[in-house]
């Protein structure tokens, strides 16, 4: 992998990360149309430098928020913020469970399964298309939809599921106010993703020899950079209710993904 090729997989990763079209099967695609290849530790260290790097993204752009999530929880009343944080933890049971009994099995379809990116991708494309049926979205989260949405959210570690796209969408249908499904969206997955960082340093074989820090650096910056930008512009996405775009863009993408597999 070399300076270009980091770059561009960064920037692939920051805006995928936010925008509803899936990360994980980007990354899949542009690998294979780059033939990007690193050893197996190496690749691993490469994919957390990436996802830290978008969970800073996130803790930038909703730096108010996260202060004050924190500072209310320490109140003794009961109140929203600490609700929201109830609410989170509830979210993240789906995705915990999955991820403790089923990890081997996820991890190979990280495999080059361009087909089954292509159709999970397809299957995003239809539910974002879901979305534009909506008509009011009134409703505040509850334990009931708090789980529904980690369901979904646990779904979307299928390669080519959009997570963001999984979430929101799924928060929308069940009739969530459109500022707070995207705020709940991209705050459920910050203590997954670190979480899952911490897990892979303590029991995965990373591999820190002979590696080139000017690649990572670079990837980490591009997907920094680019997950700011694509954060801010998700959030005037789903408050204008125009996700059905990104579901035009599923279905070329993933017929496209489809179609050289089978070629």
């Amino acid at each position: 992998m070399n300076e270009i090729d980091a770059l561009l997989l960064g920037i692939i990763q920051g805006l995928t990360e936010f925008l509803p079209v899936s990360s994980s099967g980007h990354i899949e695609l542009g690998k294979e149309i780059l033939g990007s290849e690193l050893i197996n530790g190496q690749n691993l260290l490469f994919t957390i430098i990436l996802h830290f790097a978008t969970a800073l993204s996130t803790i930038i752009v909703f730096r108010e928020d996260i202060i004050k999530l924190i500072t209310k929880s320490f109140s003794s009343d009961i109140n929203d913020e600490k609700k929201f944080l109830f609410f989170i933890a509830l979210s993240m049971i789906p995705a915990v469970v999955i991820g403790l009994f089923f990890e081997e099995e996820l991890e190979e379809l990280f495999s080059g399964n361009i087909f089954l990116v292509g159709f999970m991708l397809i299957i995003t494309g239809f539910l974002l298309l879901s979305t534009t049926i909506l008509k009011k979205n009134t409703k505040r989260l509850t334990n009931k939809t708090s789980i529904l949405i980690g369901i979904s959210q646990a779904i979307a570690m299928l390669p080519g599921i959009s997570r963001s796209g999984a979430t929101i969408s799924t928060s929308l249908l069940l009739g969530i106010n459109k500022n707070q499904a995207a705020k709940f969206s991209f705050l459920m997955v910050i203590p997954l993703i670190f979480g899952k960082i911490t897990k892979y340093f303590f029991y995965e074989d990373i591999i820190y020899s002979n590696i080139d820090l000017n690649v990572f650096f670079i990837g980490f910056t591009s997907a920094f950079v680019t997950g700011i930008v694509a954060c801010k512009w998700m959030l005037k996405l789903v408050k204008n209710n125009k996700l059905n775009y990104f579901a035009y863009y599923c279905f070329i993408i993933g017929s496209i993904a489809i179609t050289s597999y089978l070629i």
